[in-house]
């Protein structure tokens, strides 16, 4: 396989999604050593970031509500979340750890305070676009390898875009950790992914793919 046409994608490792953060992935910062290990066998990484604005629709805060609780977005149900990743805070950036690597460019989602994006190409109504399918493809980008958080919502609907979008896809299991609002969602999304087209593997086989 050539290299230049792999990609390794780090989907929303920011402060936030640590165990400290506001919304927090119990074990979240488990992948780091993972990803920061596997880094050195790509010659593209690129990241995505959640980067809301304080009026965001998924806030359970401006609607008076608790987080978990839904309401009815403008296309489907919205999940209500707790205040996270607010643009040019602390919380919405990248965990430290990420700069020693080298990253190409940073992808944001979720910029738009009436609507989720929990794909890190298109928001949830499939309306608005993060520049990261069109960047992949000018740059001639065919084989999207994903690891960060979650593997049951960012990773999951990333992967899902991915495939429609033409690319071969590949999720690293152990470089991705599920969020697991319920008992094993993650390993869920990583069936629907795989029957939906996607490569599952562990990053000790990696080197079969690159």
């Amino acid at each position: 396989m050539n290299p230049k046409v792999n990609a390794l994608i780090i989907t929303d490792l920011q402060n936030d999604f640590m165990p400290w953060g506001a919304l927090p992935v119990v074990g979240g910062d488990g992948i780091i050593p993972v990803i920061l290990k596997i880094c050195p066998l790509f010659s593209h990484i690129y990241t995505t970031q959640d980067w809301h604005p304080i009026n965001h629709v998924s806030f359970a805060i401006n609607h008076g509500k608790k987080p978990r609780e839904t309401i009815q977005g403008h296309g489907d149900i919205q999940i209500l979340w707790p205040v996270h990743c607010v643009q040019n805070t602390l919380g919405a950036a990248l965990v430290p750890h990420l700069q020693r690597i080298t990253i190409e460019k940073h992808f944001f989602k979720g910029t738009n305070s009436l609507v989720d994006s929990y794909s890190t190409f298109f928001d949830n109504e499939k309306k608005g676009s993060t520049g990261l399918g069109e960047y992949l493809k000018k740059h001639k980008i065919k084989n999207l390898f994903f690891s960060g958080l979650t593997t049951d919502y960012c990773i999951l609907y990333s992967v899902l875009d991915a495939l429609k979008e033409g690319f071969t896809v590949f999720v690293i299991q152990e470089a991705c950790k599920g969020l697991n609002l319920q008992p094993e969602e993650d390993k869920k999304a990583l069936v629907q992914m795989q029957d939906q087209g996607a490569i599952i593997l562990h990053s000790k086989e990696l080197s079969k793919y690159l």
